[in-house]
């Protein structure tokens, strides 16, 4: 008999404290093809990188009733828009915040340029799952006891583009909202984020994925090998009009949200330049502003950066739990 309860506590503790993963959307996802296969999102060989969102989710990491701060971020793991890091800059990361108090949300997006999304709409679809996953945390907001005014975003790289994008675009509502739920995230916490997508700066293969003109399969036959995928993308035109759209630190005004930045000056993937015009367009609309740089580091360190004997996720949960 103790056994057993012991065993339905420990399943009680699961649901409430860890991994409950909830879809997205009730039926077919918007702009999603009918003949989508009904499988399972899938990994690849690496557990860590998830190559096929066909039903969006996310998944739910609560912390102890005794340590809940209130607050909540909903996690876009990075990947360029054509994969996500969800081991890493995903369910890590929401661990992280959970044992912090704060409440989780690991977002598994819809990529833009893949078979099972309609070409036409694809650069909606990734800020579409994440309006809906920003409405779902507050929708829910009093059974998970988390603060409808304390609930923001976070996303690593690509995922980074995502955040800031709910972040500074949140007016545009591309999902139907028929009890006016605030889709604006009261706070952004960006992870070497891709930015802006002036040619000078950004990550092209962030900008193609998204926003690119060519088909499917010629962009297949274009990145096969992937050695030579970022130059070869490079070739190709992108909208004048979608650059400035989707280049975010133009996007910036007085009532963006306050943001946290991380970034290391040596990332050759994402340029640090990235952050430096966020901040200044920031800055420049007195919107409150924190960042920790790291001389080296590269790009795609997650929670801890090896060369480092501070990580910026310390700072940041600080920041976090004295935000009003």
């Amino acid at each position: 008999m103790k056994k057993s309860l012991f065993l339905i506590f420990s399943l009680v503790q699961i649901t409430l404290f860890g991994q409950e993963t909830i879809p997205l959307y009730s039926g077919l996802p918007p702009y999603s093809l009918a003949e989508a296969p009904k499988t399972a999102n899938e990994n690849s060989g690496n557990a860590g990188w998830m190559t096929k969102v066909i039903e969006p989710k996310l998944t739910v990491y609560l912390p102890e009733k005794s340590k809940n701060t209130g607050r909540a971020v909903v996690v876009c793991p990075g990947g360029g828009y054509t994969g996500l890091a969800i081991k890493h800059e995903g369910h890590d990361m929401a661990k992280k915040l959970q044992a912090n108090g704060i409440a989780g949300f690991v977002l598994e997006y819809r990529l833009p340029f893949t078979e099972f999304i309609d070409s036409k709409n694809k650069e909606f679809v990734p800020l579409m799952d994440a309006q809906r996953a920003i409405q779902i945390v507050r929708e829910n907001a009093e059974k998970w006891g988390i603060n409808v005014n304390k609930v923001g975003i976070a996303g690593s790289s690509a995922g980074g583009h995502l955040a800031s994008t709910a972040g500074t675009h949140y007016q545009k509502t591309l999902i139907p909202n028929p009890k006016n739920t605030s889709l604006r995230p009261d706070f952004m916490v960006l992870i070497y984020p891709v930015i802006s997508f002036a040619d000078s700066i950004t990550h092209k293969g962030s900008r193609f994925n998204l926003v690119g003109e060519l088909s499917l399969s010629e962009y297949k036959e274009l990145t096969k090998d992937w050695q030579t995928a970022e130059k070869n993308v490079e070739k190709f035109r992108v909208d004048e009009a979608k650059i400035l759209e989707y280049s975010n630190e133009r996007h910036v005004t007085p009532d963006t949200s306050p943001t946290f930045i991380t970034h290391a000056i040596d990332d050759k993937v994402v340029l640090v330049q990235n952050s430096l015009f966020f901040i200044a367009a920031l800055q420049q609309n007195k919107v409150p502003v924190e960042s920790f740089f790291y001389a080296k580091g590269g790009h795609g360190f997650g929670l801890d950066n090896p060369t480092a004997t501070e990580e910026w996720i310390d700072k940041c949960l600080t920041w976090i739990l004295n935000l009003k």
